[in-house]
């Protein structure tokens, strides 16, 4: 809008014929109403020729155009705009390596999330191969101890003898660090962590003759036959064969290995274990 008040129209000036013509029409209108307005006992007066002089012209002149203060406009407001957030490019994934030269990405990675008490468990030699091979068996209900990925206890295994042979409680113990590593990684970040290496863990299935995403399936297994092992109540009783121990209840002792060595690591641990696995399995159904 401009700051200027609008000119007003200025009458342009009539040119003289006009304005003779003007005046003739009113001469003619006043004579016209001045005998019809007539009494009937009036006599219309002689008419006396009269020389009309001819108007003086006089130049035309405008009015002063009304002077009026400008309009005052308010101040514009100010619009202040967000600043742009700045979009962060997605950062890089780098490639995974080859599955020979794997263990220190994959290590690195675990370390992300274990003490380094519980990463002095870990065997990190040939991880993706080893754990692979490992739950392989396992869903079998087979223990391969040499691929195991983790070290063995120091700890032996030890009874209480008495009446009846039952486990001691102390011996469950020794398990204890290795269910503090499985139960310290939520169930997200473990799936996150098989997601991110599985092409490796595919290339390592394929190794020993399976073909595509079976491992998938595999560790489905393992998951679902260690769900699957009985939870005692009370004492685990034993019997003594040579050097070695067996349980006393033949329905524990005709389960698949993997389901005894969940036994043997005691009632309060096995419930971590399985907690845990049930959390695997329901982030592993969501995909």
């Amino acid at each position: 809008m401009s700051d200027q008040s609008p000119q007003p129209d200025t009458e342009k000036r009539p040119s003289n014929n006009n304005l003779l013509f003007a005046i003739g029409v009113l001469v003619i209108i006043a004579c016209v109403a001045g005998y019809v307005l007539l009494s009937p006992k009036e006599q219309p007066q002689p008419i006396v020729e009269q020389t009309i002089d001819e108007p003086v012209m006089t130049e035309y002149q405008a009015p002063e155009p009304e002077v009026t203060e400008p309009e005052t406009l308010p101040e514009p407001e100010v619009v202040t705009r967000p600043e742009q957030r700045q979009v962060e490019p997605e950062p890089e994934v780098a490639p995974l390596p080859t599955l020979n030269e794997s263990d220190t990405v994959v290590v690195a990675s675990i370390d992300d999330y274990l003490s380094d008490q519980a990463m002095s468990l870990l065997i990190t030699d040939d991880v993706i191969r080893r754990g692979v091979v490992f739950i392989d068996n396992l869903a079998k209900g087979k223990v391969v101890a040499k691929h195991a990925p983790v070290e063995r206890p120091e700890e032996s295994f030890s009874v209480i003898e008495g009446d009846i042979l039952t486990i001691d409680p102390n011996s469950y113990e020794r398990y204890t660090p290795y269910v503090k590593i499985f139960t310290s990684m939520s169930a997200a970040q473990i799936v996150r962590l098989y997601d991110e290496y599985k092409p490796l863990i595919n290339d390592a299935y394929a190794e020993i003759g399976y073909q595509g995403d079976a491992f998938n399936q595999t560790l489905e297994e393992a998951i679902d036959l260690l769900l699957d092992t009985p939870e005692p109540k009370g004492d685990m009783p034993l019997l003594r064969d040579s050097v070695t121990y067996q349980y006393a209840y033949s329905e524990w002792e005709r389960l698949p290995a993997a389901q005894k060595q969940l036994l043997r690591m005691g009632p309060e641990n096995m419930k971590k274990v399985k907690a845990v696995l049930r959390s695997v399995k329901a982030e592993l159904e969501k995909q």
